[in-house]
C-alpha cells in the first residue's frame, strides 16, 4: 500500500487533541441545559407565574424564557393564563398523560393490576382510619386529638392518602388506555 500524498498528511508538529479537556457527553446531553432548567422551573409551579418569574426560577434571561414557554405551550406542557403580562401555569393534565404513558411502557397489565390492588387496599385502610370516604373530608386536628398524634403526623397521613388517590387514578387510566393513548375497551373488576 502506498503512503498518502503530502497534501493530505498531518504535520509532524501537530499534537493529538486533549480529549480529557472536552466536555463529557453526559453533560452535553443532560445537566445544565437551558431547556431542562426551564422545564424544572415549570414543573415547580403551583400557581400562574410571569415570564420574568419563570426566568428567575430557571436562572436564565427573559428572552430565553419567552422562547421556551412558547415551545412548552405548543407541546402542551404549560398553558398561558394571561397575555399582559404573560403568565403561565403547568398543565397538570399533560403531566398526568405523560405519567400514564410511562406506566404503560414500563409495566405489564398484570403488574399494573397488582399496583392498583395495593393502592386500593391502602385507600380503604385510610378511609377506615379516618372514618370518612375522602381525604378532603378528613378532620386533621380532631383526628390528631382523638388519636394522640401530632397534627403534622396526621397531615402527613392525609397527604399520603391524597397521593394514593392520585396513584389509583393514574393506574386506572393506564389500564384503560391502549398504546396509542386512547381509551381502550378493558374494564377493571
Amino acid at each position: 500500500m502506498e503512503d498518502p500524498g503530502s497534501d493530505i498528511q498531518a504535520d509532524t508538529d501537530e499534537r493529538a487533541p486533549n480529549f480529557d479537556a472536552l466536555t463529557p457527553p453526559e453533560e452535553v446531553v443532560r445537566g445544565d441545559r437551558t431547556r431542562d432548567d426551564f422545564f424544572d422551573a415549570v414543573l415547580g409551579l403551583d400557581s400562574p407565574a410571569t415570564t420574568s418569574e419563570i426566568a428567575d426560577l430557571a436562572g436564565h434571561g427573559v428572552d430565553a424564557a419567552r422562547e421556551y414557554l412558547e415551545w412548552f405551550e405548543r407541546m402542551g406542557i404549560v398553558t398561558q393564563v394571561t397575555d399582559s403580562p404573560a403568565t403561565y401555569e403547568r398543565n397538570q393534565e399533560y403531566l398526568n398523560w405523560r405519567r400514564v404513558q410511562r406506566l404503560r411502557d414500563q409495566y405489564s397489565n398484570d403488574e399494573l393490576l397488582v399496583f392498583l390492588d395495593d393502592a386500593t387496599e391502602r385507600d380503604r385502610a385510610f378511609a377506615a382510619e379516618f372514618d370518612t370516604d375522602s381525604p378532603e373530608a378528613a378532620p386533621i386536628a380532631a383526628h390528631a386529638s382523638e388519636t394522640n398524634q401530632s397534627v403534622e403526623a396526621v397531615w402527613r397521613d392525609v397527604s399520603a392518602w391524597k397521593t394514593t388517590r392520585r396513584r389509583i387514578s393514574l393506574l386506572e387510566r393506564a389500564l384503560q388506555t391502549d398504546s396509542n393513548g386512547t381509551a381502550g375497551q378493558r374494564t377493571i373488576a
